[in-house]
């Protein structure tokens, strides 16, 4: 029996994942598809006149069982794929661009839709129906609904082609990922390196059957070891590594792809009418237009830029004065910022890494939800799950009903992608009088318990955990009718608030207190720690700032114009770099062949989103530091006009609903010490 295609029967209607073969999801992608077909029909053929309900919300509860197999797939995809997964992936991705153009390029469906919307002015509907309405019509024309057959047969080719190459880049880049490691054998290599770091090595090695010690290019492993290695030439040779991903030459090159990938998307964007992908993307964002993007970055930069020169000519007389270097290269940035951070701080990841075992940060996050949103958290071991690793938990809120199914999932494995992020097997959505609960999930690369030492996180790796953890409280606290404006289903660059407005709790001393414990003694992370650690959250922000615009600028120049002429990966970078450059040209590297944000990821036209959204970030946790930042009142406008409202209606006004009026970019400024 292939459980995907059945209803499930499982406690809160949650993935059956022990009971799924990778051989049903082709057979489950199959029947969901068709199903959602004989909904969509139902909805065209319906001879009674188009209304709201019987076209608009129809065609919002279509497709349910496609819904399901397909976010059980894709997040199986990201977090625990195989070879077989990946086939599946190639196979069955033409199949869902194929069926999404036959659903938006339906004539008949469109005129249902139409007729609902030029007389939605006459049907008296609430803020989340007009939204849905609006949002469903432009699905249709902004994706080719208005355009004459021929060309309708175009966009499917391109959207084939598109989906088809984005899965090969991401599989490239995790092939390239584990396709590296470093082998040491003298110990003497090892210098400068923190124990857990070395321990973690040891132990990888023992379980490759290698003696020594083995490092990779995932995060736990590469980012300590670029941050402490005394061994420069190593160090070298695992950056330069590093940042080869899929620029190689070889079988998984992606610099074709990427040029493919851009200029497909600028075809696309020109056959529905808009100047370039840029253009279609941001006509549904906050930012409106790729010019206002540019005039953002490039304001953020001239503010930046003189601050992040200064940060690097003091670090470059450090490292002079300390090991008699002339030049930095990328891969001493990390190191000699570290030495440097220790020395005007007297404060390191070592010092702090004791007070935040993996588990009382996590708790934290908890209490911390509990504190602003009344939420408990219940560890429940009658979840079914994809893997060993992961744990999940019943989040109920102060009456005692169920609010959402929580599962994390936090260490580097092998059929695992790197970096973090939120997702969500079940949106949150009111049906037949029934509001269903979501099932959301975080994904982390966090360093894994050894045998000696708990899983201890570096302070980073802390606010990562919080940013990821603000995405889940989005889509936990969700509470809208439609499961397509619900949680985290909202314009792209207002979706990293919830996010970023989190992570600001963990340079509080309130509500440091409440979880970082030294996980040996339980005693309470030391008063100086904490002023250090807000002293240097500021500590270099010139130089971030400005990593953080060169890809946003890089993101911008893929995407705002037309890609015809570029012909070159590295040189097309090294063009858009210019006025973000620090550190000299490492030739054997390129970003793009492993930018999965935007050539796998949905952050196309995009990736400007992470400092538009710190403004707003910035601006509400203002808010919150004014009233107290457990202040319930305020945390309860947060909770009921930003993050149960999903996309209901437009982020500015959900966002003056809260704070009472528009953002200021003064507080980003304070905050990062560039004013």
């Amino acid at each position: 029996m292939n459980l995907l295609t059945q209803k499930f029967t499982t406690k809160h209607d949650t993935a059956p994942f022990s009971g799924i073969k990778t051989e049903d999801f082709m057979p489950a992608f199959t029947a969901g598809i068709e199903k959602a077909r004989t909904e969509v029909d139902a909805i065209v053929v319906n001879p009674e006149a188009p209304t709201f309900e019987n076209t608009i919300e129809a065609m919002t509860f279509s497709g349910d069982m496609l819904e399901r197999v397909s976010s059980i797939f894709f997040n199986l995809h990201s977090a625990e794929t195989n070879d077989d997964i990946q086939k599946i992936a190639q196979e069955v991705s033409p199949l869902l661009s194929d069926f999404g153009n036959d659903i938006r390029l339906n004539k008949d469906l469109f005129e249902r839709v139409k007729a609902v919307y030029n007389t939605k002015d006459t049907l008296n509907l609430t803020p989340e129906q007009t939204t849905l309405l609006d949002k469903q019509y432009k699905s249709f024309s902004r994706n080719g609904a208005n355009l004459p057959e021929d060309k309708k047969t175009m966009l499917r080719d391109i959207d084939k082609e598109l989906s088809r190459l984005s899965l090969e880049f991401g599989e490239n880049v995790l092939a390239e990922t584990h396709a590296y490691q470093l082998h040491i054998t003298n110990e003497a290599d090892l210098s400068g390196l923190p124990e857990g770091t070395v321990e973690a090595a040891k132990e990888l090695a023992a379980s490759l059957e290698k003696e020594g010690w083995v490092f990779t290019l995932d995060y736990p492993s590469y980012v300590p070891f670029l941050t402490y290695a005394d061994n420069r030439e190593l160090r070298k040779e695992m950056a330069i590594a590093f940042g080869a991903k899929a620029f190689q030459g070889n079988e998984h090159d992606n610099q074709q792809i990427v040029l493919q990938i851009a200029k497909l998307r600028y075809d696309r964007a020109k056959l529905l009418g808009y100047d370039s992908h840029a253009n279609f993307v941001l006509e549904e964002r906050m930012a409106e237009s790729p010019e206002k993007v540019k005039t953002f970055l490039n304001d953020l930069l001239a503010k930046a830029k003189p601050a992040a020169q200064k940060e690097f000519a003091e670090l470059t007389a450090f490292a002079k004065e300390l090991d008699g270097l002339d030049h930095l290269e990328k891969w001493d940035g990390a190191y000699y910022s570290e030495k440097l951070k220790q020395k005007l701080f007297n404060l390191d990841d070592e010092k702090l890494k004791p007070y935040f075992k993996l588990e009382n940060v996590l708790n934290g996050a908890f209490v911390i939800a509990g504190k602003l949103y009344g939420l408990t958290f219940k560890e429940v071991q009658d979840i079914d799950k994809y893997h060993k690793d992961v744990t999940t938990y019943e989040v109920v809120g102060e009456n005692g009903d169920l609010v959402a199914i929580f599962y994390a999932d936090f260490f580097p494995r092998k059929g695992k992608r790197n970096g973090a992020w939120m997702t969500s097997f079940k949106s949150q959505y009111v049906l037949s009088g029934v509001n269903e609960r979501p099932h959301v999930s975080i994904v982390c690369n966090f360093t894994k318990p050894t045998e000696t030492k708990p899983s201890l996180l570096t302070f980073n790796e802390v606010t990562t955990l919080f940013h990821e953890f603000g995405h889940a409280l989005h889509g936990m606290l969700a509470d809208t009718i439609y499961p397509s404006l619900s949680g985290t289903s909202v314009y792209w660059d207002f979706v990293e608030l919830p996010s970023q407005v989190m992570e600001n709790w963990c340079y509080e001393p309130e509500a440091l207190a409440l979880f970082a414990h030294h996980y040996q003694t339980g005693e309470v992370i030391p008063m100086e720690y904490i002023t250090k650690i807000k002293e240097s959250a500021s500590f270099q922000e010139g130089i971030a700032t400005m990593r953080q615009l060169s890809f946003g600028l890089l993101d911008m120049g893929w995407h705002s114009a037309d890609p015809s002429g570029i012909t070159d990966v590295k040189a097309f970078e090294t063009e858009q770099f210019a006025a973000t450059q620090l550190y000299p040209e490492v030739k054997e590297n390129a970003m793009s062949t492993a930018f999965s944000h935007i050539f796998q990821g949905g952050y196309s036209s995009g990736y400007y989103s992470y400092k538009w959204a710190e403004v707003l970030d910035a601006d509400a946790f203002e808010f919150f530091q004014e009233k107290g930042i457990f202040d319930k009142e305020t945390a309860t406008k947060f909770k009921e006009n930003i993050l149960s409202k999903g996309g209901t209606e437009h982020p500015m006004l959900l966002y003056k609903r809260f704070r009472g009026q528009e953002p200021k970019p003064e507080a980003l400024l304070k905050r990062a010490g560039l004013l």
